[in-house]
């Protein structure tokens, strides 16, 4: 197995922690909003208290950056997992065949196994 499989092995046993990071960033975005809306309205309440705390805020947008690779990874990560179970099942189907037709029972057999 090479490097880049096993990457994916050990990264598709962990897309539940990957899911919490991502919850995690956009809760963290709740008080970057506030403060993005404070800034538009120019009402000063949360904005411009602080440069050290607009900075924060600020760079919370930054941190997004991180939930959009997450999200793209786990779309991968599951497109991927979908095409190896599609090619197991044609490679099941592809072996059975011939036995099946001798057997006299394999056009039912392979119209269930696609459907499965």
């Amino acid at each position: 197995m090479n490097l880049w499989s096993k990457f994916w092995n050990w990264y598709e046993n962990k897309i539940l922690g990957s899911i919490i990071i991502i919850a995690i960033i956009q809760f963290i975005q709740i008080p970057h909003m506030v403060w993005n809306a404070d800034l538009m309205l120019e009402a000063g309440v949360v904005s411009r208290i602080h440069p050290i705390i607009d900075w924060l805020l600020y760079g919370v947008d930054l941190i997004e950056i991180i939930s959009i690779i997450n999200v793209g990874m786990i779309m991968f990560s599951l497109i991927k997992k979908d095409i190896m179970q599609k090619n197991k099942q044609q490679k099941l189907v592809n072996f059975l065949h011939p036995k099946l037709l001798v057997a006299g029972m394999g056009f039912q057999f392979l119209l269930y196994l696609m459907r499965v």
